[in-house]
């Protein structure tokens, strides 16, 4: 995937770029596959606002996507690659030999017309899906199960891998993209590559109502704010916070304090912190 410019005929369009869709070969979704999404603008089943700056944006239906990749010993052909407006990378529309259809993440070098497989007898080869037990150490994965049969859960957005480190007794070591060592069970899958579209993070958004497009509505500092609405409000001219540390508009604690449970179960299949440091 490549990055566009534009022509600066605007102030916003003089910084935007945007991807150019060359890994993208089909436009349109498969029906079969898609299902309407109900917005909510960040409010519960009450009414009342739980997240802020959610609204608006544009209308999409959200594409079901096969993470479990639980359909063994059947190839499957790769009918396209499509874009997906729910998530950061690229989809891929795959039809088995049996004629069901299903969608999948497309990692880097999946083309239309590849065959991709599921299961221990598969090849270690880019979209095909395996027990880490079957997998080479240092190789390359995405979209990899935490448990077994729930699902892919790590390692799912564009341009991300993780690399299989070790075996050793019932787990294997996995290097996050975060830098964090941590084991997962032997027989959790994991798919083969590096996930595509890669250069999404290299997009400039240029404007404002580009992110309204995608459903984020504004905001708003609490520096600039009067006390009664934040803790970071009022003073004259631009104040400090006149705290030990940032907080949200209710008094929290935020922008860095820990929120990981000590005691945590699965703080023992961590062995090393993305910061550094080994869990104790």
């Amino acid at each position: 995937m490549g990055i566009k410019t534009y022509n600066p005929y605007t102030p916003s369009r003089r910084n935007m770029t945007g991807s150019d869709f060359s890994e993208i070969t089909k436009n349109s979704p498969e029906k079969s596959l898609t299902v309407s999404l109900k917005k909510h603008a960040g409010r519960n089943n009450q009414g009342k606002i739980t997240v802020r700056h959610h609204g608006g944006g544009n209308r999409q239906k959200y594409r079901l996507i096969d993470f479990k990749r639980n359909k063994d010993g059947v190839p499957a052909k790769v009918i396209g690659i499509e874009y997906d407006p729910n998530r950061t990378a690229n989809i891929a529309l795959i039809c088995y030999a049996d004629g069901e259809k299903a969608y999948i993440l497309a990692p880097a070098g999946l083309t239309d017309g590849m065959t991709v497989m599921n299961g221990a007898d598969a090849e270690v080869r880019v979209g095909n899906c395996l027990p880490l037990e079957k997998i080479p150490v240092g190789t390359l994965i995405h979209n990899i199960e935490l448990y077994p049969g729930r699902g892919g859960q790590l390692v799912r957005s564009a341009g991300n891998s993780a690399q299989l480190m070790a075996k050793e007794g019932k787990y294997a070591t996995l290097r996050l993209p975060s830098g964090e060592m941590r084991m997962v069970p032997l027989n959790c899958r994991a798919s083969i590559g590096v996930i595509g579209n890669g250069d999404h993070n290299l997009v400039k958004i240029g404007k404002a109502g580009r992110k309204r497009h995608m459903g984020i509505r504004p905001t708003v500092r609490g520096s600039v704010m009067n006390p009664n609405d934040h803790p970071h409000g009022g003073g004259e001219g631009r104040a400090p916070i006149g705290r030990p540390g940032p907080c949200t508009p209710w008094g929290k604690p935020a922008l860095g304090l820990k929120t990981r449970k000590k005691h945590k179960q699965s703080n023992k299949l961590i062995v090393r912190r993305r910061d550094g440091r080994a869990i104790k």
